[in-house]
């Protein structure tokens, strides 16, 4: 069965990752897309579980043999990508994919999946919110969150490449309008 694919990519600290983890917890028969990259676990990541973690050779080797449904080198030398046998796994077992994408990730989802994909764009109330947020983690250097920062500036250009905006300046707002927009698209 080839099910259905939910993407949701925002700048890093717009709150898309707890979003998608409730939705996970709804009853919409969603599996996570467990994403593939080349950094080091942060915090309490495990691998396998929070990303696949690969070596900058293994990604590049993997790149070479079109393993990846899609990837993006989002930082210089900071590579992430979605693999083939990932989606394939999830729809095997008859479920939903759930992706937690970058901005570029899911557009080129969306563009290879059409119909079958809903794209959702979550956009930070404001970039000095982000920025508080990001401090709020403690899990980045002062100049990570700088280039993290940076780069929401840009990545919030993309959001008229998705299918919806969901601002999320109330969490359970934007949770409740998540569920609303997966029950329309998944009957």
């Amino acid at each position: 069965m080839e099910g259905k694919l939910i993407i949701f990519s925002a700048p890093s600290g717009s709150g898309k990752t707890t979003i998608v983890r409730h939705l996970l917890d709804t009853g919409f028969n969603l599996e996570f897309s467990i994403s593939a990259c080349n950094r080091a676990p942060r915090g309490q990541e495990v691998h396998g579980k929070d990303y696949y973690f690969l070596t900058t050779e293994d990604f590049q080797q993997k790149i070479k043999n079109n393993e990846f449904v899609e990837w993006e080198e989002v930082y210089e030398g900071r590579f992430y990508g979605t693999l083939k046998s990932e989606v394939e796994r999830i729809w095997k077992k008859g479920n939903h994919v759930l992706f937690d994408v970058d901005v570029v990730g899911g557009v080129n989802l969306k563009k290879q999946f059409a119909d079958k994909a809903l794209a959702v764009f979550v956009m930070p109330p404001s970039i000095d919110i982000l920025e508080q947020r990001l401090n709020g983690r403690a899990t980045d250097s002062k100049e990570e969150i700088a280039k993290r920062v940076a780069k929401a500036e840009e990545e919030i250009a993309y959001a008229r490449h998705f299918d919806h905006t969901l601002l999320n300046d109330n969490l359970e707002a934007a949770k409740n309008e998540a569920e609303e927009l997966l029950t329309a698209f998944l009957k």
